[in-house]
């Protein structure tokens, strides 16, 4: 008879997932507590699931057969429930079995598995992430292989393994089909698991941007305050859904406020809830969660404070309330939100504290401040930038700027997005979603809080410790633009959602001021771009000598973008000319009949000049008639058939204007390096065969890696070590495992003597080097604790004895003897995890270069062959790798080679928190590892491995 578990029970198996519909659903073990909850689930399927569960009919579970399901030991026998609202939607389980499918325990590494999903739940992928979570479940208990028995009729459950990914068998026996999968990941089965993701979670918030039923609860029964305010917003936006105003203090009689239906409660409304904001205060939100789901709402926009924000009471509401939410299958903005706003014709949501919407347009703004949510919105309606949608998500304690990253990813409405964060929760999955998105759109990034070292109050996120200027690399890494303040989002915001992307850095310079085109020129220079000498105009410039001068620019296949520079017009009496109308219409009239290049025009106090730019005008015949036009803009997207875009054919487009040329050239240089690395990302480099990473074609020299074989040292030496903290590796330890992924460290022998130095010189084979170790010393040559290119015993030992009588006794020194490595530059590469970050590969010269002055580059791993050549590149002192005033020219393909090693060992191996190599000399041909240490601790919990999973509260 089966008992009750011994082990304990596995929390870290829970999980909140969005489904394929954008709901949510929890992911729990089985207890002993839940037999009622099965019965009542098991009289809710239809006879027909149960049939093809358990091949026969089969009307009700016996005692039996609900203490056999509730009863596991997490080991051999575990079961998974799908749960929302508190109940059961769907279950699985496995059996471990033994070769003749008999029950069976480790070392058998085969179970079987079975589903059973509740017929109104069928069709939202709830057994496709069961079975994610089941397959996790089951390598984490060394079960290698699931066995399952499928009726054929029963295409559902066929096509859920058959799209699995994984390696699989099938094949027909007694009159059912008996499938084997193979639980190890592969890369098929990774790409699957991360497009059902991204399509469950973007559905996610597509359900909080296309409600067709708003209801607002907390609406004020006096004018003012927020949920009074709310209502006006929603109204005067034009909302094309239904409204509803909640608030239990309403009189009984009451009808409507403000012209929309009042209720008590959502339970009076009678109707389905798409969306409810709240705005009640914290200690009533409980209530109104709970009411909400209940009734069917799908999402909540939380603007009440009083939640993580004031502190530790306030940390445990907000936890509180996400698990409430989730629990019903609600995903929620906020709390402490401002709201959300879509512009779409088919919506026109302004679900927000602001008063008035933004105009349409084909930008994604998304901020984690209100305040910071208001400038950016005022400073693009004031450059005439339109918004496809925008969202401040307070503490963004559920929905995140990751969930709308994988909205905004394939979004036809959205061409650009901007993001203004305060902190990362999932770094890796922030810059995995953001490579993807950057590679067809540009995403634009400012980071708050970047020098507190401490996340803002509300967000509970790992915090970085590594430097703003790393976290400014790796983001540009994945293509992100990442500039430094509000106003440089809005800059390179507007230029990017009305122009097309430069195909290089040549700039053509024109206008009517000599100084102010000098000024563009400088700058120009000083962003790295390349700037063709400024045309100057006269001051005596007509509208029509720009329009020439520009079409003139814009044909020129010298250059690759264009800036406008223009000051008011002097006439013959002396006399200004203010007005920008006709100039405007000049500019915009030459950029439209022109090649595709981007212009922007740079001016001083000339009097609406920049509005009419911000204009697009549609002078094709038929527009608005529902065509499709191809856009020449930086986005991918088809276009709203209905609002012309900048580069339809027939249209006057938007031109971006800037008050100084350092902002204009500044957001014209983020252009032109996002451009190139936009095409450098239509061609992948080679990276590693770590299957998180299967959009990476394989890198092929891996033969003298040994993965399997590093696993079991690492395991090895984590067990021996007396707490499972971090632990330094012995050198010969580390050596060791180095030489697993092909990477040798020269040998060093100890010299506590000069008898000692002498025997281990003898046995290395002169010449030889003779260093400290002591840690003030080590790689000090400039202190005399390093004594090179010593050719016999009598230098050596007269070496010995004056490193001695200078530095120190031996005992404080650690004299240590190694081979000397042929001649080159000495470098240092490292690669270390970090908790906000993840993994980060670092390069630099070795000594001052990057001690002293911080000149050290920096990846996120896992490393492409492109970013490992990049790396090498992108130091300040990169020079002397390539020869710098007639040395030779060191061997960075070795280098290369050595970074994509270190790269993969890091990012293979979890548990190694860092490497550290110094010195790596690169010679003319090959190079020499000369010193090493490794750091190795318990591996941290990845957010961004294994199933799909909601960030746990």
């Amino acid at each position: 008879m089966e008992t009750p578990s011994d082990h304990a029970y596995p929390s870290h198996w829970e999980a909140d997932v969005v489904l394929r519909d954008g709901g949510t659903a929890r992911i729990r073990p089985i207890t002993t507590d839940d037999a009622e909850r099965l019965v009542s689930f098991y009289e809710q399927v239809s006879d027909e699931s149960k049939y093809y569960r358990f091949f026969a009919p089969y009307p009700r579970l016996s005692d039996k057969d609900v203490h056999r399901f509730t009863h596991h030991d997490y080991v051999d026998r575990v079961g998974l429930a799908v749960t929302v609202g508190g109940e059961f939607i769907a279950t699985v389980r496995y059996d471990r079995i033994d070769e003749r499918g008999m029950p069976a325990s480790a070392p058998a590494d085969e179970a079987e598995v079975a589903f059973l999903v509740q017929d109104a739940h069928q069709g939202r992928g709830v057994a496709s992430a069961l079975l994610e979570h089941i397959a996790a479940v089951a390598r984490e208990r060394g079960i290698r292989r699931f066995a399952a028995e499928v009726l054929p009729a029963n295409n559902k459950m066929i096509k859920v393994f058959r799209d699995a990914g994984y390696t699989q068998k099938r094949s027909f026996e007694d009159g059912s089909v008996h499938l084997t999968l193979d639980l190890e990941p592969t890369v098929e089965s990774l790409a699957v698991q991360r497009g059902r993701e991204q399509r469950a979670e973007a559905r996610s918030v597509q359900r909080l941007l296309t409600p067709r039923s708003v209801a607002v609860v907390g609406t004020g029964r006096a004018p003012g305050g927020v949920g009074r305010t709310v209502l006006a917003n929603l109204r005067a936006g034009g909302f094309t859904g239904l409204m509803y105003a909640v608030n239990h203090a309403f009189a009984p009689d009451l009808r409507e406020i403000d012209g929309v239906p009042a209720f008590r409660s959502v339970a009076e409304i009678g109707v389905p809830i798409d969306l409810a904001v709240l705005a009640i205060p914290a200690e009533r939100v409980p209530e109104a969660v709970a009411e909400c789901g209940e009734h069917g709402v799908q999402g909540l926009v939380v603007v009440s404070a009083g939640y993580a924000e004031t502190g530790a009471e306030g940390r445990e509401r907000q936890r509180e309330l996400v698990r409430q939410a989730r629990s019903y299958g609600m995903r929620i903005i906020g709390p402490n939100a401002f709201g959300l706003i879509n512009t779409a014709d088919a919506v026109r949501l302004n679900a927000s504290l602001a008063p008035a919407p933004p105009g349409q347009g084909r930008i994604g703004l998304f901020t984690q401040s209100g305040a910071i949510g208001i400038a950016l919105l005022s400073g693009l309606h004031r450059r005439g930038a339109g918004l496809s949608s925008f969202i401040s998500a307070g503490n963004r304690a559920d929905v995140s700027g990751n969930d709308f990253l994988q909205y905004w990813y394939d979004d036809p409405d959205t061409d650009v997005v901007l993001l203004y964060l305060e902190s990362i929760g999932n770094p890796r999955k922030f810059t995995r979603l953001a490579r993807r998105t950057a590679a067809v759109k540009p995403v634009v990034v400012v980071k708050g809080a970047r020098h507190s070292g401490s996340a803002p109050p509300g967000h509970a996120v790992p915090v970085s410790r590594i430097p703003d200027a790393t976290v400014s690399a790796l983001l540009r890494q994945a293509g992100v633009i990442r500039v430094d303040t509000v106003t440089e989002l809005v800059d390179a915001g507007v230029l990017l959602a009305s122009q097309p992307l430069p195909a290089g850095p040549r700039v053509a310079i024109l206008g009517n001021s000599e100084s102010l085109g000098l000024l563009t020129y400088d700058a120009c220079l000083a962003e790295g771009l390349d700037p063709l000498r400024p045309r100057d105009l006269t001051t005596s410039a007509t509208p029509a000598d720009f329009h020439a001068a520009l079409a003139a620019a814009l044909s020129d296949p010298a250059a690759d973008a264009v800036v406008v520079t223009a000051i008011p017009r002097v006439g013959e009496t002396g006399t200004s000319d203010p007005a920008g109308d006709t100039l405007a219409a000049a500019l915009r009239g030459a950029a439209a009949s022109g090649p595709a290049k981007p212009v922007m025009v740079v001016h001083v106090e000339i009097g609406g000049l920049a509005e009419a730019l911000a204009v697009v005008e549609n002078t094709a015949a038929g527009a608005g008639s529902g065509d499709d036009h191809a856009s020449a803009g930086a986005g991918p997207g088809p276009g709203d058939a209905g609002t012309p875009r900048p580069g339809d054919p027939g249209t006057l487009g938007w031109i971006p204007a800037y008050p100084a040329a350092e902002r204009a050239v500044r957001a014209l240089a983020e252009a032109v390096t996002y451009a190139r690395w936009r095409r450098q990302a239509a061609e992948p480099g080679r990276g590693p065969t770590h299957t998180e990473y299967a959009e990476y074609p394989e890198h092929p020299e891996d033969d003298d890696i040994d993965e399997a074989g590093a696993a079991k040292l690492i395991d090895g030496l984590l067990g021996a070590a007396p707490e499972p903290r971090s632990v330094p590796l012995a050198p010969t330890d580390a050596h060791a495992l180095l030489a697993r992924y092909g990477i040798s460290v020269r040998p060093t022998l100890p010299a506590p003597g000069p008898d000692e130095a002498a025997v281990a010189a003898a046995s290395l084979g002169y010449p030889v080097a003779l260093k400290t170790t002591a840690p003030h010393l080590r790689h000090r040559a400039d202190l005399g604790g390093v004594r090179l290119d010593l050719a016999d015993e009598a230098q050596l030992r007269l070496a010995y004895r004056e490193l001695t009588e200078n530095l120190g006794a031996p005992a404080e020194l650690r004299p240590v003897v190694q081979a000397m490595a042929p001649r080159g530059v000495d470098t240092v590469v490292r690669a270390a995890l970090d908790a906000g970050a993840g993994a980060v590969l670092s390069f630099g010269l070795a000594g001052a270069a990057s001690e002293l002055l911080g000149d050290l580059a920096h990846r996120l791993v896992p490393a492409t062959d492109r970013d490992a050549a990049e790396l090498i590149r992108s130091i300040r002192a990169a020079p002397l790798l390539f020869g710098w005033r007639g040395s030779a020219t060191v061997d960075t393909p070795a280098l290369e080679d050595l970074l994509l090693r270190v790269s993969r060992l890091v990012d293979n191996h979890p548990e190694i928190v860092s490497v550290d190599l110094e010195p790596v000399v690169v010679a003319t041909r090959g190079l020499s590892v000369l010193g090493a240490s490794v750091r190795l601790a318990p591996p941290p919990a990845r957010d961004d491995l294994g199933p799909r999973r909601l960030p746990s509260y």
